[in-house]
């Protein structure tokens, strides 16, 4: 009888985290359908882009290139060329001394041709929260692009959406981890859930940069 009892509560439980995950990813694509642009010529202007960050490299010894992060810079190059955007906020981890995201993604920008005078580095967007946060409260934006991959994107445009921001996000293109990449964004939308439920706020802001 208590085997049986256990069975139950633990198939309930199993059931319910599962219902938790499905119910938040529906919630995120629902309310950012509208929101998500593949093609360049179709999404609406802004002046500034938001790049958001993620490793350049696969591996410790720097051989293999990230496709989600080439693919990235691939976006918001395109975007800036069709002048959909003016200035790039280059948004990422630099926690450590030899691990610094926003730097690599401005040498890259500068490299494509985007001008070194229209990038600007946010060093503190330690994670997506933190960089739409940011980027409404420290670099003066209520209405911006954001720049990552599709499902990267739904979640960061319902962050913004709750924080009432006007964004719309364009799509790079996706990697080669789709399987890992999916589960944790699964993942991720719940925990995004709990941290606005619990009015999470970056973990750095700092004196306001005017673009």
């Amino acid at each position: 009888m208590r085997k049986t009892r256990l069975r139950y509560i633990f198939l309930a439980a199993v059931l319910l985290i599962a219902a938790v995950i499905w119910g938040a990813d529906r919630a995120v694509v629902k309310a950012t359908a509208t929101s998500v642009f593949d093609d360049v010529k179709l999404i609406p202007r802004n002046r500034v882009g938001l790049l958001l960050g993620t490793s350049k490299y696969k591996d410790k010894g720097r051989n293999k290139v990230n496709l989600y992060y080439q693919n990235r810079i691939d976006a918001a190059v395109a975007l800036y060329m069709a002048r959909k955007i003016d200035y790039i906020i280059v948004s990422g981890d630099n926690s450590t001394l030899y691990y610094n995201e926003p730097l690599m993604m401005k040498q890259d920008l500068i490299a494509r041709g985007v001008p070194a005078s229209r990038i600007i580095m946010d060093n503190a967007g330690l994670r997506t929260l933190d960089s739409i946060l940011r980027c409404r409260d420290v670099f003066g934006q209520s209405s911006f692009t954001i720049i990552s991959q599709r499902w990267h994107n739904q979640r960061a445009l319902y962050i913004a959406g709750h924080k009432r921001i006007q964004a719309v996000a364009f799509n790079a293109e996706d990697g080669d981890m789709y399987v890992e990449v999916t589960l944790r964004e699964k993942l991720a939308r719940v925990k995004m859930m709990l941290d606005l439920l619990l009015n999470k706020q970056a973990k750095y802001y700092g004196e306001k940069i005017e673009i």
